[in-house]
Formats: C-alpha cells, structure tokens, sequence
C-alpha cells in the first residue's frame, strides 16, 4: 500500500491526485461542494465523534460510519484525505469518525479549500456506491472508561488545551458540575501550538512545547479545541486522538477523579 501521512499539505495533493488511489473528500457538505470544491473532490459527509461516549455507542456508530463510506464509494483500499473551509474543525473530526469506522489511511489537508492555489470547480459530481465491508477500530474515539484505565500509564500523554484558567479550575464552563482536570494531564493552550488559523507550527516548534510523548490524547471542554490540537499534534508526528466528550463528560460523572 501506498504510505499516507496524517497531514498533507496542497503540494502533496497536486502530485499525488493523479495517481488514481487518492479520494479527497470535501465535509462541508453536499451544498458547499457543489458552489465550489476541488477538482477532483466529491462530498464526503462523516460527522464527529458523539460527546459523550461509551464502547456501546461506538460499537453501534461504526458500522454507520462504514455506510456512510460505502455510499460515497469509498473502499478502503484507497489514500483517504479529508479537507474543509480550511480550519480544520471540520476535517479532523471527520478523519477520525473515518478511523473508528475502519478505514486504513486518512489524512487531513491542511488549509483545506482556503489553501487551494487554482480555480475551483462547481457543480455536483456523480457519486457511485459500493459494497465493501470496514473492520471498525473502536480505539480510534478514547473514551472516558478508556482514559480512566489508563490514567497510571506512562506510555500515554493526556493533554489539556484549554485556557490556564479552565485548567487550575478557577473560571469554567457554567454547565460543568466540576472543575479542574484530567489527573496528571499535561497543559498546553491550543493557541500556542498554531501560527494562525489552520496553520500549526512546524513540527519543531510543536516538539518544542510537547517533548517526548508516545501516544496523546488531547482535551479541552468539549471536543472543538482538543480537535484542532489534535491536527497540529498529528502533523508535527506524534500518534494523537481527541477525547470528544472532553470534560463536559468528565466532569458530569462523580466517579472519575480530577485535580485542581
């Protein structure tokens, strides 16, 4: 197979389009799409990972997922990349949702429609379903049961980019009936780890800020930032997820331990 880095950026897509194993996937939506895409592109609609979360909804999301996939004519076999308005709030949780349903290889591309340096095209493109079947990876979308067992490993980094604030837990979110964080989560604002916009930091300057970490899984209060974390994590190369339900969900449930 092909290799597939977790972000590519519009350079890689230009050379490796016409190789013919490349889907790019467009998430703004079948309407966005058809005002303006890619060349090359075609809608892919996958949601994100729910808010609050459990093996047994992610054992029942998967399979759905895998239909959505199958329905835009997605196989598996190909180099799945994934872009948005350029953000990257919609394309990373997308890749993720593509991830627990099974597909191999998925990329996100950075800047997505925004960094397109050529003419878009308009129109709606011709979409051709297809019978395959996707061996979900339910790892792929952490959650809390998941964390909380892993709280003591050392192979496993838990990241908090949420405000100083939210962190020490001086000043959060109202709806939280808690407040403070994940026991012994690192910090680090998700500001500090983007140039702008879309635009991580090169991975140097992440690495900088992170140090050594196996494997992360990234936080905030409910999914957005710890998303967008998560892009610039995956393309400074570290292997990274996002805990959608973030602490929203952790702080609801009275049997899970924090720190302030």
């Amino acid at each position: 197979m092909s290799e597939l880095p977790p972000v590519v950026d519009v350079a890689w897509v230009q050379e490796h389009l016409p190789d013919g194993d490349v889907f790019l996937g467009d998430v703004r939506g079948p309407n966005a799409h058809t005002r303006g895409h890619i060349p090359g592109s075609k809608p892919l609609v996958l949601g994100s990972p729910p808010p609050m979360s459990d093996r047994a909804m992610l054992e029942a999301l998967a399979p759905e997922v895998g239909l959505r996939l199958r329905r835009h004519g997605v196989t598996g076999e190909e180099r799945l990349v994934l872009y948005d308005r350029g953000d990257g709030v919609g394309a990373m949780p997308a890749a993720q949702m593509a991830e627990l349903a099974g597909h191999p290889r998925v990329a996100v591309l950075l800047g997505g429609l925004a960094a397109w340096p050529g003419d878009l095209e308009v129109g709606a493109v011709e979409l051709h379903p297809i019978k395959t079947s996707f061996e979900p990876r339910l790892e792929a979308v952490p959650t809390r049961d998941g964390l909380a067992a892993r709280l003591a490993d050392p192979a496993l980094t838990i990241l908090d980019v949420r405000t100083d604030a939210e962190f020490v837990g001086k000043h959060g979110y109202p709806c939280d009936p808690r407040q403070g964080h994940i026991p012994g989560a690192r910090h680090v604002h998700v500001q500090d780890l983007f140039a702008g916009p879309g635009q991580p930091l090169a991975p140097a300057e992440v690495r900088a800020l992170i140090g050594d970490a196996r494997e992360i899984v990234a936080y905030c209060h409910s999914g957005s930032r710890s998303a967008l974390a998560t892009l610039a994590l995956r393309a400074a190369g570290y292997d990274a997820r996002n805990y959608a339900g973030s602490w929203h969900e952790w702080s609801r449930h009275a049997e899970l331990p924090l720190e302030r």
